[in-house]
């Protein structure tokens, strides 16, 4: 009675076989690596576009959590100030902003509480016609985050911004070459009051900042929050009031908190469903699918070298027969061969992907002209590559299974050679 073979022994024979033709495994190797090489990069960029997105979103639309009011959710796209959030209206339990805000730091995790204020001028003397008042509580916004991402600063390039309740602004580094315009120059603007009356103003430039986002470079004009609340009439209430959490997967959380707090007549948005996070997400399966095409390509490649390997082997096979080998355990050897082929090839292509993307998440990709095609996608025009150990684990883990699962299938056919007829070959 014959013992067999054991699991060791097999996988050592296994490993051995790969090593027979070398020029072939290399071949291999490099097919299966080229594979998850090409998941781990292209993965990279996707994850770094997202993040972009998402930062971009939460720092100049959304923060983690958004209030405003339900009315002005309506018509959010002409930036009316007319319905403001806070303004000791009945709707908000007779509260000013500032009471809101107060009110929402007592929820765990929240950070901090920013007024907003956006609102559409027209500028009288100047080549650029109209632009967004954005009035801001400029020591907390910086504070806060950084508005260039891509420097991890907070913008300002030249002068400084505004101070508070003063006739100053700061403008883009696009707006001010366009226009001509330079620090200690005024502008002349026109901009609509939350009493549907007209409010002319010269503010004066103090700043210029690049924020790295062509739409905020090109057409906002940062004041002062207080300076243009008293402007556009707006009592103590506010057009919006942005948070920003500990964290910013407790802002779902936080959302649910804050609409429980100041009730139905409030529109409070999680930044995590922006219509543009949703967007720039659908793209994933798209990546994952050419992947899948790429690996399965390689696949191929392995199942044809282990088709001709069998091929090669006839007679060995037949003598691993007569020595005793049982089918099942040449399945094996044959199988193994193929897993360490998979094993191999995408281990390499996991660290050669993952110290590219490495290096890449260290230096920006810079995309200058993309403001100019799409200025209303909120993304900036620098991308970091995003170094996900999780994203090479699960590059490593679908490269091994997927190959694997395709060469079972040449490596059972091993199984059906006759031991008589491998031997006469």
């Amino acid at each position: 009675m014959r013992n067999g073979y054991k699991g060791g022994t097999l996988i050592k024979i296994a490993f051995r076989n790969i090593w027979r033709n070398k020029r072939r495994t290399v071949f291999c190797l490099s097919a299966v690596g080229m594979a998850v090489f090409t998941f781990v990069f292209v993965t990279s960029f996707n994850d770094g576009q997202i993040r972009c997105v998402s930062d971009t979103v939460q720092v100049f639309e959304e923060g983690h959590v958004k209030v405003v009011s339900s009315r002005y959710e309506a018509e959010n796209e002409r930036m009316p100030v007319q319905y403001p959030v806070g303004s000791g209206r009945e709707s908000h339990g007779g509260k000013n902003w500032k009471d809101l805000a107060a009110s929402i730091r007592e929820i765990p995790g929240v950070r901090t509480v920013l007024p907003r204020i956006s609102s559409l001028a027209t500028l009288q003397q100047s080549t650029i016609k109209h632009a967004v008042l954005w009035g801001l509580d400029i020591p907390g916004e910086t504070e806060a985050k950084h508005f260039n991402l891509a420097d991890r600063s907070d913008g300002l390039i030249e002068g400084r911004w505004p101070e508070s309740g003063a006739n100053e602004c700061a403008v883009g580094v696009v707006f001010a070459r366009k226009s001509g315009l330079s620090i200690g120059d005024p502008i002349p603007l026109k901009t609509v009051s939350a009493q549907f009356s007209d409010k002319i103003w010269s503010p004066v430039i103090t700043g210029i900042f690049s924020f790295d986002f062509f739409k905020y470079d090109e057409r906002y004009i940062i004041v002062d929050f207080e300076r243009l609340q008293r402007l556009l009439v707006l009592e103590d209430g506010t057009q919006s009031l942005v948070i920003y959490a500990d964290n910013e997967k407790q802002s779902a959380y936080i959302a649910a908190r804050v609409k429980h707090l100041l009730g139905e007549d409030t529109v409070v948005s999680d930044w995590n469903k922006s219509r543009w996070i949703a967007m720039v997400r659908a793209n994933t399966p798209i990546y994952i699918v050419v992947y899948l095409i790429f690996l399965i390509v390689a696949s191929f490649l392995i199942i044809n070298t282990v088709v001709m390997i069998i091929h090669e082997r006839i007679k060995e096979i037949g003598m691993m027969s007569c020595l005793g080998m049982t089918r099942p355990e040449i399945v094996t050897v044959f199988f193994f061969e193929s897993v360490f082929l998979a094993v191999i090839g995408a281990t390499a292509g996991v660290i050669i992907g993952g110290a590219f993307t490495g290096v890449l998440s260290r230096f920006p990709l810079r995309m200058g002209g993309m403001g100019n095609v799409l200025p209303d996608f909120p993304m900036s025009n620098t991308i970091f590559f995003y170094f996900g150990i999780g994203r090479m684990i699960q590059a490593w883990l679908i490269g091994v299974v997927i190959t694997s699962f395709f060469t079972l299938i040449p490596s059972l056919k091993s199984a059906f050679v006759e031991p008589v007829e491998a031997m006469r070959r």
